[in-house]
């Protein structure tokens, strides 16, 4: 079993170009923290300042972890969205004692409630941070040598989050398959320390969550791709049916374009008359649809919404895109009728009978 150190953090930290920040982690869970007002069983996190900037740890009392905590080993603690309602109901908790096992510590911060779709170790809401020095003082792993971590974050640099969607479409067989770069580099320079080999992508165990963001990101994507094939369609269907009406309305007014053209009109003014007919109904039809989606659109955001979603929104692309759609309809559409009312013979369109 490969046991991650401190000496590993260091490595990455000082031996790999592909990682931008790196953190240890030391976790325990099910810490009595005790509060003057109440008492639980929470998990706490010993953790790095720069752990701060990688897991988005922002508060919205008191402050975060300084490097100056992190060398002294202070006995500082920042608290969940949740711990601290469990702990102080609400009270303003800043610069108030908790005991972590019996070891008093001062809260110096609150974390702003998080909305989290995923984790690797529990919600941030329902923990209790602590400085990792302070936590490998107290608190090392259970059943593990002293200095063992329990993970390591590593945020990689931009220019390796750049090249996944490439390594990702280049890709001959299945995603699980793929030994990504970074995963890679982490290997190489752990197994320095350990002795593994490196090629062993079961020796270290990587969770890339730049990867789900790409797959969450694509399939967005493809969802809107679809709506906006669906939409077009729908639109092509629509300017059918009006086209079908402009050729009925054409064999009804037969008898009214034959007389318009004894009395002089054009071939060009018949089809300009149709040609506007046809085109005014299919955007007047397309504008009220619209209208209709606006308040639509209206209505579900008024409606109580799910963490993370900002509702339906309709951007000014979406829109000029849309007007854009309906007047390329508009004018195929309404070509066709307009052409065959024109091209009607005025002799014949007289002798038309209804």
């Amino acid at each position: 079993m490969i046991f991650l150190t401190v000496d590993d953090v260091r490595a990455l930290q000082t031996q790999s170009s592909m990682i931008s920040v790196v953190s240890a982690e030391i976790q325990k869970g099910a810490v009595t923290v005790k509060s003057a007002y109440n008492a639980a069983a929470i998990t706490v996190d010993g953790i790095e300042p720069q752990y701060q900037d990688i897991r988005t740890i922002e508060v919205d009392r008191g402050r975060t972890f300084s490097d100056t905590d992190e060398t002294e080993a202070r006995r500082v603690a920042i608290l969940g969205w949740d711990s601290d309602a469990q702990l102080f109901a609400r009270r303003n908790s800043i610069g108030e004692y908790i005991q972590l096992n019996g070891i008093p510590y001062t809260v110096i911060g609150r974390i702003r409630k998080k909305d989290q779709d995923s984790d690797y170790n529990g919600r941030d809401n329902d923990k209790v941070f602590v400085p990792f020095t302070a936590m490998a003082k107290d608190f090392p792993r259970d059943q593990a040598p002293l200095g063992v971590l329990s993970q390591i974050i590593v945020a990689p640099a931009d220019h390796v989050v750049a090249q996944l969607p490439s390594i990702l479409d280049s890709r001959t067989g299945r995603i699980e398959d793929i030994d990504w770069p970074l995963a890679r580099e982490i290997r190489r320079v752990i197994a320095q320390e350990h002795g593994f080999d490196p090629g062993d992508r079961e020796a270290v165990r990587v969770w890339d969550t730049s990867l789900e963001t790409i797959m969450f990101d694509r399939m967005i994507q493809a969802m809107k791709q679809f709506f906006t094939v669906v939409g077009l369609v729908t639109l092509s269907l629509g300017g059918l049916g009006v086209m079908n009406i402009m050729l009925v309305a054409v064999r009804e007014r037969t008898r009214e374009i034959g007389i318009r053209k004894a009395l002089g009109a054009t071939t060009g003014d018949i089809q300009r008359q149709f040609f506007l007919e046809g085109f005014i109904l299919t955007l007047l039809s397309g504008l009220v649809g619209f209208a209709v989606a606006l308040g639509l659109c209206a209505l579900v955001n008024l409606a109580p919404r799910p963490a993370r979603f900002d509702g339906m929104i309709l951007t000014w692309q979406s829109g000029v895109g849309a007007v854009v759609a309906l007047v390329v309809v508009g004018v195929i559409t309404s070509t066709y009728p307009a052409r065959r009312a024109a091209q009607l013979p005025p002799v014949e369109a007289l002798r038309f009978e209804s």
